[in-house]
């Protein structure tokens, strides 16, 4: 049986420490990660966290240049069981919406769309006008998934850790991936 892969990338947006933590995640998980990062998503890892692009490549299991579109992961040949963007700019996911895939993330994003493969964007803008929403209606037409970071409080987070964790729980739940992460809601 062929081990897990995913494809995770890293665009601009604040929240790098999504992509991070579902790097570190996949570790534990003994699924095999490809990762790749956009120019503003090093700059938003550098930014808000305290680790280096460097660092955070050394997470994954298969690191490719942004620039790179002969990568395998532009490929439909290369087998995966589905890529997250998180967290995803709003540019990334209007190259994904028109299919002008001019960078590795967006070609990899566009790959996954067209072999039926899971796509979840973790959409990070606020507010919204009506060219997002029209892109965010394009790609879930499309078949990706946009899952806005959107934090809950029933399961009473207490660090942002807590938050964040709780996201990538429910990004693994979206792609069947079983994992104990958090406390399921069990009603009142």
């Amino acid at each position: 049986m062929r081990k897990k892969k995913l494809i995770v990338g890293i665009s601009g947006a604040s929240g790098a420490v999504y992509g991070i933590s579902m790097l570190k995640i996949l570790k534990k998980l003994d699924i095999e990660s490809h990762l790749v990062v956009t120019k503003a998503g090093k700059l938003s890892i550098e930014y808000e966290t305290e680790y280096k692009l460097d660092d955070v490549i050394e997470m994954a299991d298969h690191y490719y240049n942004n620039n790179d579109i002969s990568a395998r992961i532009a490929s439909g040949s290369f087998l995966n069981d589905g890529m997250v963007i998180a967290p995803c700019t709003v540019k990334t996911i209007s190259e994904i919406a028109t299919g002008c895939t001019q960078s590795l993330i967006s070609r990899a994003a566009d790959v996954a769309l067209k072999d039926r493969r899971k796509l979840i964007l973790l959409f990070r803008e606020t507010p919204l006008h009506l060219g997002h929403i029209n892109s965010i209606k394009t790609v879930t037409e499309m078949g990706a998934i946009v899952m806005p970071a959107v934090t809950t409080f029933y399961n009473k987070p207490k660090s942002i850790d807590d938050m964040v964790t709780h996201t990538i729980a429910r990004i693994l739940d979206v792609l069947n991936i079983e994992n104990n992460m958090i406390d399921r809601w069990e009603g009142l």
